[in-house]
């Protein structure tokens, strides 16, 4: 009976260790065929007669991005979308850039661990723990930090110059759910009533934050 629930808790164990991150490949390319119909978890593979280098190219991270914005920071991703060759390879990239007080605000990444490496200038980063437990840094040129995949992370940029940094993911699409923009600017919205308890504020307060977040036409 013992040896039984130890194999049994290693199956399980091992199981789940499995599905931990994007599948594993089963051939050299699945270059993503972004035109198909057909949904599956990632993306069908192209048809190999069609793959040419551009699927495995993408110069998009090579300037920086416009800054000038409410946060003071932009986000560009390098993923699947952008370069179909990373089906089933699981890893990708971004690069965020910062004006001088610029924030990257706090999010999550549900499908993947990041970590970022700064380009350029000096930023303050930090994640949250499950016990609620802030864990932050500031970071200069050369470094790096990470955040584990699913806690609420940011990043901001205190200096008064801009700073840029590349981040990498232990997934083709890892996703990103902005934590404000989540709560107050879904569709169809969060109630009031649940905000308003939740935050311990009133409905003016709440319908404020909502009109603030509200996607521009």
């Amino acid at each position: 009976m013992k040896s039984s629930l130890t194999i049994l808790c290693l199956f399980v164990s091992l199981s789940i260790s499995a599905f931990a991150s994007d599948p594993d490949m089963l051939q050299d390319i699945c270059v993503a065929d972004l035109t198909s119909a057909v949904k599956v978890n990632g993306f069908v593979c192209k048809e190999s007669s069609k793959v040419n280098a551009t699927d495995f190219f993408y110069d998009g991270l090579a300037s920086p991005g416009a800054t000038n914005n409410t946060m003071g920071s932009l986000v560009k991703a390098a993923n699947v979308e952008k370069i179909p060759g990373l089906n089933t390879l699981g890893v990708s990239l971004s690069r965020v850039d910062y004006a001088p007080g610029g924030l990257n605000p706090p999010h999550t990444h549900p499908r993947a661990t990041e970590i970022v490496f700064v380009l350029e200038g000096e930023i303050e980063v930090g994640f949250i723990t499950t016990a609620n437990v802030l864990i932050s840094k500031t970071i200069k040129k050369g470094e790096v930090f990470v955040f584990p995949r699913g806690l609420v992370h940011f990043q901001k940029n205190n200096g008064d110059k801009p700073a840029a940094a590349l981040a990498a993911f232990n997934s083709q699409f890892p996703g990103t759910q902005q934590m404000a923009a989540a709560l107050f600017a879904s569709t169809p919205t969060v109630p009031d009533h649940v905000l308003t308890k939740a935050f311990q504020v009133g409905t003016k307060e709440v319908e404020k934050i909502k009109s603030r977040l509200a996607p521009k036409p």
